[in-house]
């Protein structure tokens, strides 16, 4: 379903669900409430609503930070990937040649084998970590002939150790969801707390009434949709492509 007709559809179910509570409440009780009650239902709801927009802009810093990392994560990995195959260049052509086919491989089975397991939230199997060995074996049997190509050759190594830890780093975002359930717990039950307490306000007519709590509903519920998209950075609303990789097999597919 598209993107932004689920969120409506988010926003929508809470406002209606909201405004039918409110209506309930005013229609069994009086229909401008009790004004002796917003003292104490008052400071109940600041104390609330103030906790649960905390937590609710903690969560979502951070699973932006997060997809912000796993994109910056995958171009890192695709480019030092390319950096171990140029810095063999300076060292024998069948070490070189190796290094480059072997790369090829691996960024294949990123694209078309890695990518929709990380899509759908589940471990990534398959021949990714075996490729990345043959690589890391055809750079170390490589033979340096003088202190450029060593250095040459120490460069490779060390870009791709680097490929080694934004591999995992990849494997875990793409694995460990965002969210557990214990935070979704609190983000749902407080945002339900936090529309049901304002039907304890008096003073206010019914229609004014159902507009607030509805209003205060859909603004909660696009909040936690937000947070539902932004879990993980492969799919969803925050959905990352493999265009990263697709650029480095493009760079070792010339040449």
């Amino acid at each position: 379903m598209n993107l932004i007709l689920t969120g409506t559809l988010w926003v929508l179910g809470a406002a209606v669900g909201a405004a039918v509570v409110g209506y309930l409440v005013r229609r069994i009780g009086q229909d401008e409430g009790e004004p002796s009650n917003n003292d104490a239902a008052g400071q109940v709801f600041t104390i609330v609503s103030g906790l649960q927009a905390v937590v609710l802009a903690f969560v979502l810093v951070t699973l932006f930070d997060a997809v912000t990392d796993a994109r910056e994560g995958a171009y890192t990995e695709a480019q030092d990937l390319v950096a171990v195959s140029w810095a063999m260049e300076s060292l024998p052509a069948e070490s070189a040649a190796a290094v480059r086919a072997h790369s090829r491989d691996y960024l294949g089975t990123v694209i078309r084998a890695e990518w929709p397991q990380m899509e759908r939230g589940t471990p990534v199997g398959g021949p990714g970590w075996g490729q990345l060995d043959r690589i890391r074996a055809a750079v170390v049997a490589a033979q340096a002939d003088g202190e450029f190509q060593e250095d040459r050759k120490s460069e490779a190594l060390d870009k791709l150790n680097e490929v080694y830890t934004e591999r995992h780093e990849r494997l875990t975002r793409a694995f460990d969801r965002g969210v557990v359930a214990v935070v979704w717990f609190v983000l749902v039950v407080g945002s339900v707390v936090c529309v049901l307490l304002p039907n304890l306000f008096g003073g206010t007519r019914s229609f004014p009434h159902i507009v607030l709590v509805s209003t205060l509903a859909g603004a909660l519920a696009l909040l936690l949709f937000a947070i539902f998209q932004l879990q993980n950075p492969f799919s969803g609303g925050s959905r990352i492509e493999p265009e990263a990789f697709q650029w480095a097999l493009d760079r070792l597919g010339r040449g």
